[in-house]
């Protein structure tokens, strides 16, 4: 059984990326957790007037939380009847980073799904803050992206980029290969290249990439570097409309690069589709 961690804030965008989740694995038996978190900020307490006051703000936002919950946790019964998925919900007064950490470990989370929102007015942002910090934080399990209020889309083309500088093991493509196995979807290993030839450790890695796709269908793409990465990216999943982008988020990767805010409107990273985060286990 998969168990599926998906946070929300109650948003169309965070009910979305959870419908998607169930339909991504609609053929499974998935257990799902949903998680509010909430924060209490006070001043100072200083007497028991400012004591009372900060309880007063941890009960009212403790129902909230709670009472959001339950009509997510009803919406999504009713909208996946047709599915064997259990839920579960989680409302926690801590911040929203460090609980997803906690709760991956407390209940063995095999995958955090999340809806992302650029801020305000900029359209062409593809992740909010909150979706930034836990790229930047969770190491240890592979995290999805999914684009504000998407609709479910069988992915049955799946994008992967790849540098081939870094060794695979079958541990660092075990998520993108089970998704792929779910839908018998096509895995396009996409190389921007800025060199005419593979060096003898790009060369390795290339043959060991395509030894551990043997058993599924796939193809590799070559592309020149003529413009920043994060645009031809953009350029390739409109080409080949692509439903799903995967990539390895190892020490100086392209997401490491656009995981910072400050360059994210920069490079023009805006992903029209679902974005498989894989975390690095070497």
């Amino acid at each position: 059984m998969k168990r599926i961690l998906v946070p929300t804030d109650f948003s169309n965008n965070a009910y979305s990326a959870l419908c998607y989740a169930t339909r991504l694995f609609q053929n499974q038996v998935c257990q799902f957790y949903i998680l509010n978190t909430f924060e209490v900020h006070t001043p100072v307490l200083t007497g028991r007037i400012d004591t009372k006051k900060g309880d007063l703000l941890y009960q009212k936002l403790s129902v909230e939380s709670q009472e959001g919950l339950d009509k997510v946790f009803h919406s999504i019964v009713r909208d996946t009847d047709d599915l064997a998925h259990t839920f579960e919900t989680i409302s926690v007064s801590k911040g929203l980073t460090q609980t997803i950490l906690k709760t991956i470990d407390s209940k063995n989370i095999d995958l955090v799904v999340m809806g992302t929102k650029g801020a305000t007015g900029a359209s062409a942002l593809f992740m909010g803050s909150n979706a930034v910090k836990v790229i930047q934080k969770v190491k240890n399990c592979p995290v999805l992206l999914i684009p504000n209020e998407f609709d479910f889309k069988t992915p049955t083309e799946i994008a992967f980029p790849t540098d081939f500088n870094r060794f695979y093991i079958p541990e660092d493509l075990k998520p993108l290969m089970y998704i792929a196995s779910l839908f018998d979807a096509n895995i396009r290993v996409f190389h921007i290249h800025e060199e005419e030839k593979l060096d003898e450790i790009q060369e390795y890695n290339y043959h060991t990439l395509k030894k551990y796709l043997e058993d599924f269908t796939y193809s590799i793409h070559w592309i020149s570097k003529l413009n920043q990465k994060a645009f031809l990216i953009n350029d390739f999943i409109d080409q080949l409309d692509i439903d799903l982008l995967a990539m390895i988020n190892y020490r100086h990767s392209l997401i490491e690069t656009i995981a910072h805010e400050p360059v994210i409107k920069k490079l023009g990273f805006r992903s029209s589709v679902p974005f498989l985060i894989i975390p690095d286990v070497n």
